[in-house]
């Protein structure tokens, strides 16, 4: 029981780290509609970045955590520009951000921003590459080196306050979503682009605050993850795609609040596939849970039909 109760444990701690993965994923769904492809390769090179200036510099931890965050949000926004931005001469109302109707299939700007995404996500990726050719590099080591015990569970400190801060960080924009003009904006150039336009909300202005946002996010969760390991990897940039997005589309794909759950579910599901079959099993566990949600409802989530209307 004891045991059960330890790997349940465990996959939530997992499972918050996943859901602090996917907020900027879904954030950038909730806005625009598209999903990011380069969402991971920006978090990636922004961590070279940062292990470079920390290994050939000496720049502190806290000094790597700023740069990271700052300069995620500046990939984001040349992605942004190139695969997402809505064109001048659309008037700030249509054009490649527009939104189509879900469920409809893809239209032409949709395959374009999706292709433009994977291939930035090519050459992000060989950048970060280029940039510290090396498999493993070091990265700040902020992991605690003691662990608390209660009632016999083992818990690491600083894996819980990654877990705190994905709970927080979720919670805080989903009231910001909720309760502020800003937020009001952002949620109707979700749901009607055409209609926000045509109130005076700067379509495209409030789609580039969206992105640089989402990537920052994407910039906070890579910092967090990676100083429990003290190393980064040229995996970051898939492992950073594939979790943030299965944890996402699970709470439903725009979806502030759900994709807490959908990382929690993820982790749980992944601890006990481990226990029960290993590493292989862990792995299978999630690609077959993305699998079932891209069978049983790619659109038809309730978190994509309507939870984007409400963005909490």
């Amino acid at each position: 029981m004891l045991d059960l109760l330890q790997r349940s444990l465990d996959g939530w701690i997992d499972g918050s780290a996943y859901a602090l993965v996917g907020l900027g994923l879904t954030l950038t769904f909730g806005t625009l509609r598209r999903l990011n492809l380069a969402y991971g390769a920006t978090a990636m090179l922004a961590a070279y970045v940062g292990a470079w200036l920390f290994s050939r510099h000496a720049l502190p931890a806290w000094g790597v955590a700023v740069c990271m965050v700052g300069l995620a949000g500046l990939i984001g926004l040349y992605v942004e520009r190139l695969c997402f931005s809505v064109p001048r001469h659309a008037g700030g109302h249509e054009g490649r951000g527009s939104a189509t109707p879900l469920g409809g299939g893809f239209d032409g700007r949709e395959v374009v921003a999706l292709a433009s995404s994977f291939a930035l996500w090519m050459q992000l990726e060989q950048l970060a590459v280029n940039l510290l050719p090396r498999h493993l590099n070091v990265f700040p080591n902020l992991a605690s080196q003691t662990e608390w015990t209660w009632l016999g569970l083992h818990i690491r400190p600083d894996r819980l306050l990654v877990a705190l801060l994905a709970v927080g960080l979720a919670l805080a924009l989903a009231l910001w979503l909720q309760h502020t003009r800003s937020g009001l904006a952002w949620r109707a150039t979700a749901t009607q682009r055409t209609a926000a336009g045509l109130v005076g909300i700067e379509v495209g202005r409030v789609q580039a605050t969206a992105f640089l946002v989402a990537c920052a996010l994407s910039g906070v969760a890579a910092f967090a993850v990676l100083a429990t390991e003290g190393q980064v990897t040229p995996m970051l940039g898939m492992w950073m795609l594939t979790k943030g997005l299965v944890a996402a589309m699970l709470g439903g794909l725009g979806h502030v609040r759900g994709v807490l759950w959908g990382g929690w579910l993820l982790g749980f599901v992944e601890a006990h596939a481990q226990a029960l079959f290993g590493a292989v099993g862990r792995e299978f566990a999630t690609y077959a849970l993305l699998f079932l949600v891209l069978v049983l409802g790619p659109a038809g989530r309730p978190g994509l039909r309507n939870k984007v209307a409400h963005a909490a």
